[in-house]
């Protein structure tokens, strides 16, 4: 199939370099010309696991290419995917001018019947004006479908080749043909295409990854029980994960969630419900949870020093929200370095793909490390923010010579309370015993 997909962020490289990947000839379309040069030149402009791989196989397959020519692009497409930023607005809504925006130009540019695609996360009713915004400009037959992504940063390329379902918002059946043309490579062992209205489709996006903030959220309060307690978290959560209706996944407590995807739908829900006069309380709740729990880690330091830390020095392992990704999007981590540098302690820190980014943010106020092992450098303490695998089983007779007083904040939970405690380590972490 002929595929066109509008941005060429996040989702919409990932997606068009997986369409390509089953033989379909896609066009990815983006507005920055010095971005797509890169991309044409096989420069990948995102870091995640196993992309670059089939990105630069399906470039050199001509299967893949890469304009600024919305109209040469969408020509020969039969579907064209939209997967453009949808930011948070101050009150917390989706801000969709880049979606409409296009739509308005599809409509000046479409001349025969095409399946529009919305692959970003979005509003429910955006179908609705995406449609109305083409329209305004064109009288031929199109379809608008709702296609929520469902790709997890880390392992983006085997979820979407591999999904446990695809949703698939419309009531056209011409469009539901298509689509399940398109996707029938990536269901072949049975996983299902779940087919419905666009309105649930757009739903069901927002629920899921909500629900999941909420499960996080849930075990964060946990933790805290548990420290008050005397229990350990990581006990309840093997608990009840083994509990088939609870399931084990999104159950370890931390300094909570982060990213593009869990607070940018959270306050999207919680507006579109105020919109229609209901007030989503367990998700203004879920929000309040991760905002204090991003400095959990940050009250147990301060009160291993009496609250005086100024003038102190930590080393930090991890920026990214989350492990193989450079995205510090609501890092947790920057939310801990804010408050550090405001009490007046200095930061030096390492991670293997996100230092970059947060030059990018923060300048000169932290210093970088070229290792985990140089960060340690004349540290008062450890500080583990991101839950990176090498970080998992470092050479601890290593830190304790780089780190004399043998002291880790850990915020992910990653090694065992009695081993650290045996070598003679201070180690303070979530929700388990100190």
């Amino acid at each position: 199939m002929r595929i066109a997909v509008i941005g060429t962020g996040y989702v919409g490289l990932v997606t068009g370099t997986c369409f390509a990947e089953t033989g379909n000839k896609v066009v990815c379309v983006d507005v920055d010309s010095a971005k797509v040069n890169k991309l044409s030149a096989g420069q990948i402009t995102i870091y995640e696991p196993g992309l670059e791989k089939i990105f630069l196989r399906n470039i050199k397959e001509e299967r893949l290419r890469f304009t600024t020519d919305l109209a040469a692009a969408i020509q020969e497409a039969e579907i064209i995917f939209l997967a453009l930023p949808t930011p948070p607005g101050a009150d917390g809504a989706a801000d969709l001018k880049y979606v409409l925006g296009v739509a308005e130009e599809l409509g000046k540019l479409l001349s025969a019947y095409k399946v529009i695609v919305n692959k970003s996360t979005v509003p429910v009713g955006t179908a609705d004006k995406v449609s109305a915004a083409i329209a305004k400009n064109y009288t031929g037959e199109f379809d608008v479908v709702s296609n929520p992504e469902f790709l997890r940063e880390g392992v983006a390329v085997d979820d979407f080749m591999k999904p446990d379902r695809v949703v698939v918002g419309t009531r056209s059946e011409r469009a539901r043909k298509l689509m399940s043309e398109l996707y029938a490579p990536f269901v072949r062992q049975g996983n299902p295409i779940l087919f419905m209205d666009e309105r649930s489709s757009e739903l069901t996006k927002y629920a899921a990854n909500s629900f999941l903030a909420m499960k996080i959220s849930f075990m964060n309060e946990i933790a805290q029980l548990c420290e008050r307690m005397g229990a350990d978290v990581d006990m309840v959560r093997r608990g009840i994960g083994s509990d088939e209706r609870i399931g084990k996944r999104f159950l370890f407590s931390g300094i909570g969630y982060g990213g593009s995807c869990f607070p940018k739908d959270v306050q999207a829900l919680v507006r579109s419900a105020s919109e229609v006069g209901y007030d989503f309380k367990i998700l203004q709740a879920v929000e309040k949870v991760n905002a204090s729990q991003k400095l959990h880690l940050v009250e147990k330091i301060k009160a291993q020093y009496s609250g005086k830390i100024s003038g102190k020095h930590f080393a930090l392992w991890g920026l990214a929200f989350k492990p193989n990704t450079d995205d510090i999007r609501e890092a947790p981590a920057l939310s801990i370095i804010a408050a550090l540098l405001q009490e007046g302690a200095t930061i030096t820190a390492y991670d293997p793909e996100a230092m970059q980014a947060v030059k990018n943010a923060l300048g000169d106020s932290i210093r970088y490390a070229p290792s985990q092992y140089q960060a340690l450098a004349g540290a008062d303490a450890l500080i583990i923010a991101t839950e990176w695998s090498e970080f998992r089983t470092p050479d601890f007779e290593r830190i304790e010579k780089l780190l004399p007083a043998k002291l880790i904040f850990d915020g992910r939970n990653l090694f065992e309370v009695a081993k650290l405690q045996a070598m003679g380590y201070r180690y303070i972490s979530i929700g388990r015993p100190q």
